[in-house]
């Protein structure tokens, strides 16, 4: 009941959280603001795709999440070339943390992980499993995109094996999020047919649920794997609302 409870809560707050923002024009700011920062990307060519890349790994270099980019790559590109982007963005984003964390900056590192407990499984199986854990927390919700970068720099994996289990891991919800920012650009597509955009729909439904089908069994995976380092299970996606 109390993981229910949290889940109701958190479910108002965020509503109650789009409608003010609706209210004051919040959302539309946004939305123009991040319009116009892509319209300026496109306007480059193909430099501006090298200044998407360099803004993310930025972003993602400051602890700033890259959910709006990949939205606005799914507005700006379209699916294929957005995912393309992205998952190559992400990518360079993962390994610069990654090696800021293992060689630069080792020690505040390490620090901020003695603040996510959990992580000491995670490293422990690190050391057994290697690039299969790796994968599966990119997969599973546990810890966000930007911490595991920085984190996995002070682990014992490889740099080939977190780089390829990095790819492999974000794919999903990558594809997931650029095909969910490219539902404005195709709603007002005039060029498109009504069955086209049918099929667009039914293509993001079952993109969705594919995705969070392989992140439940991912979660559950990673689970079992780190309770056998700790002995204990770890708290649920409700649980840490």
């Amino acid at each position: 009941m109390n993981s229910k409870l949290k889940l109701i809560i958190g479910a108002v707050v965020v509503a109650a959280l789009i409608v003010v923002a609706n209210h004051f024009g919040v959302t539309e700011k946004i939305n123009n603001l991040l319009t116009a920062a892509l319209d300026w990307i496109e306007s480059l060519g193909p430099i501006g795709y090298l200044a998407f890349i360099l803004i993310y790994i930025i972003a993602s270099a400051l602890f700033i999440s890259g959910a709006v980019l990949t939205l606005g790559a799914g507005l700006a590109f379209g699916v294929v070339k957005g995912s393309i982007l992205v998952s190559a963005a992400s990518v360079l984003a993962a390994t610069v943390s990654f090696l800021i964390g293992r060689y630069i900056a080792r020690d505040k590192v390490a620090k901020l992980i003695e603040k996510q407990p959990k992580f000491k499984a995670i490293d422990s199986a690190v050391a057994k499993e290697g690039w299969k854990i790796v994968g599966l927390t990119r997969l599973s919700p546990i810890f966000p995109f930007v911490f595991l970068n920085y984190a996995f720099g002070v682990t014992q994996v490889s740099l080939r094996d977190y780089v390829v289990a990095s790819w492999i891991g974000m794919m999903p919800g990558t594809v997931m999020y650029v095909y969910l920012g490219s539902v404005g650009k195709t709603v007002a597509d005039k060029t498109m047919t009504p069955e086209e955009k049918v099929l667009f729909v039914v293509g993001l439904l079952v993109t969705v649920a594919v995705t969070v089908y392989v992140t439940k069994i991912a979660k559950k995976a990673l689970d079992s794997q780190l309770e056998n380092e700790t002995n204990t299970p770890l708290p649920t996606a409700e649980n840490s609302l």
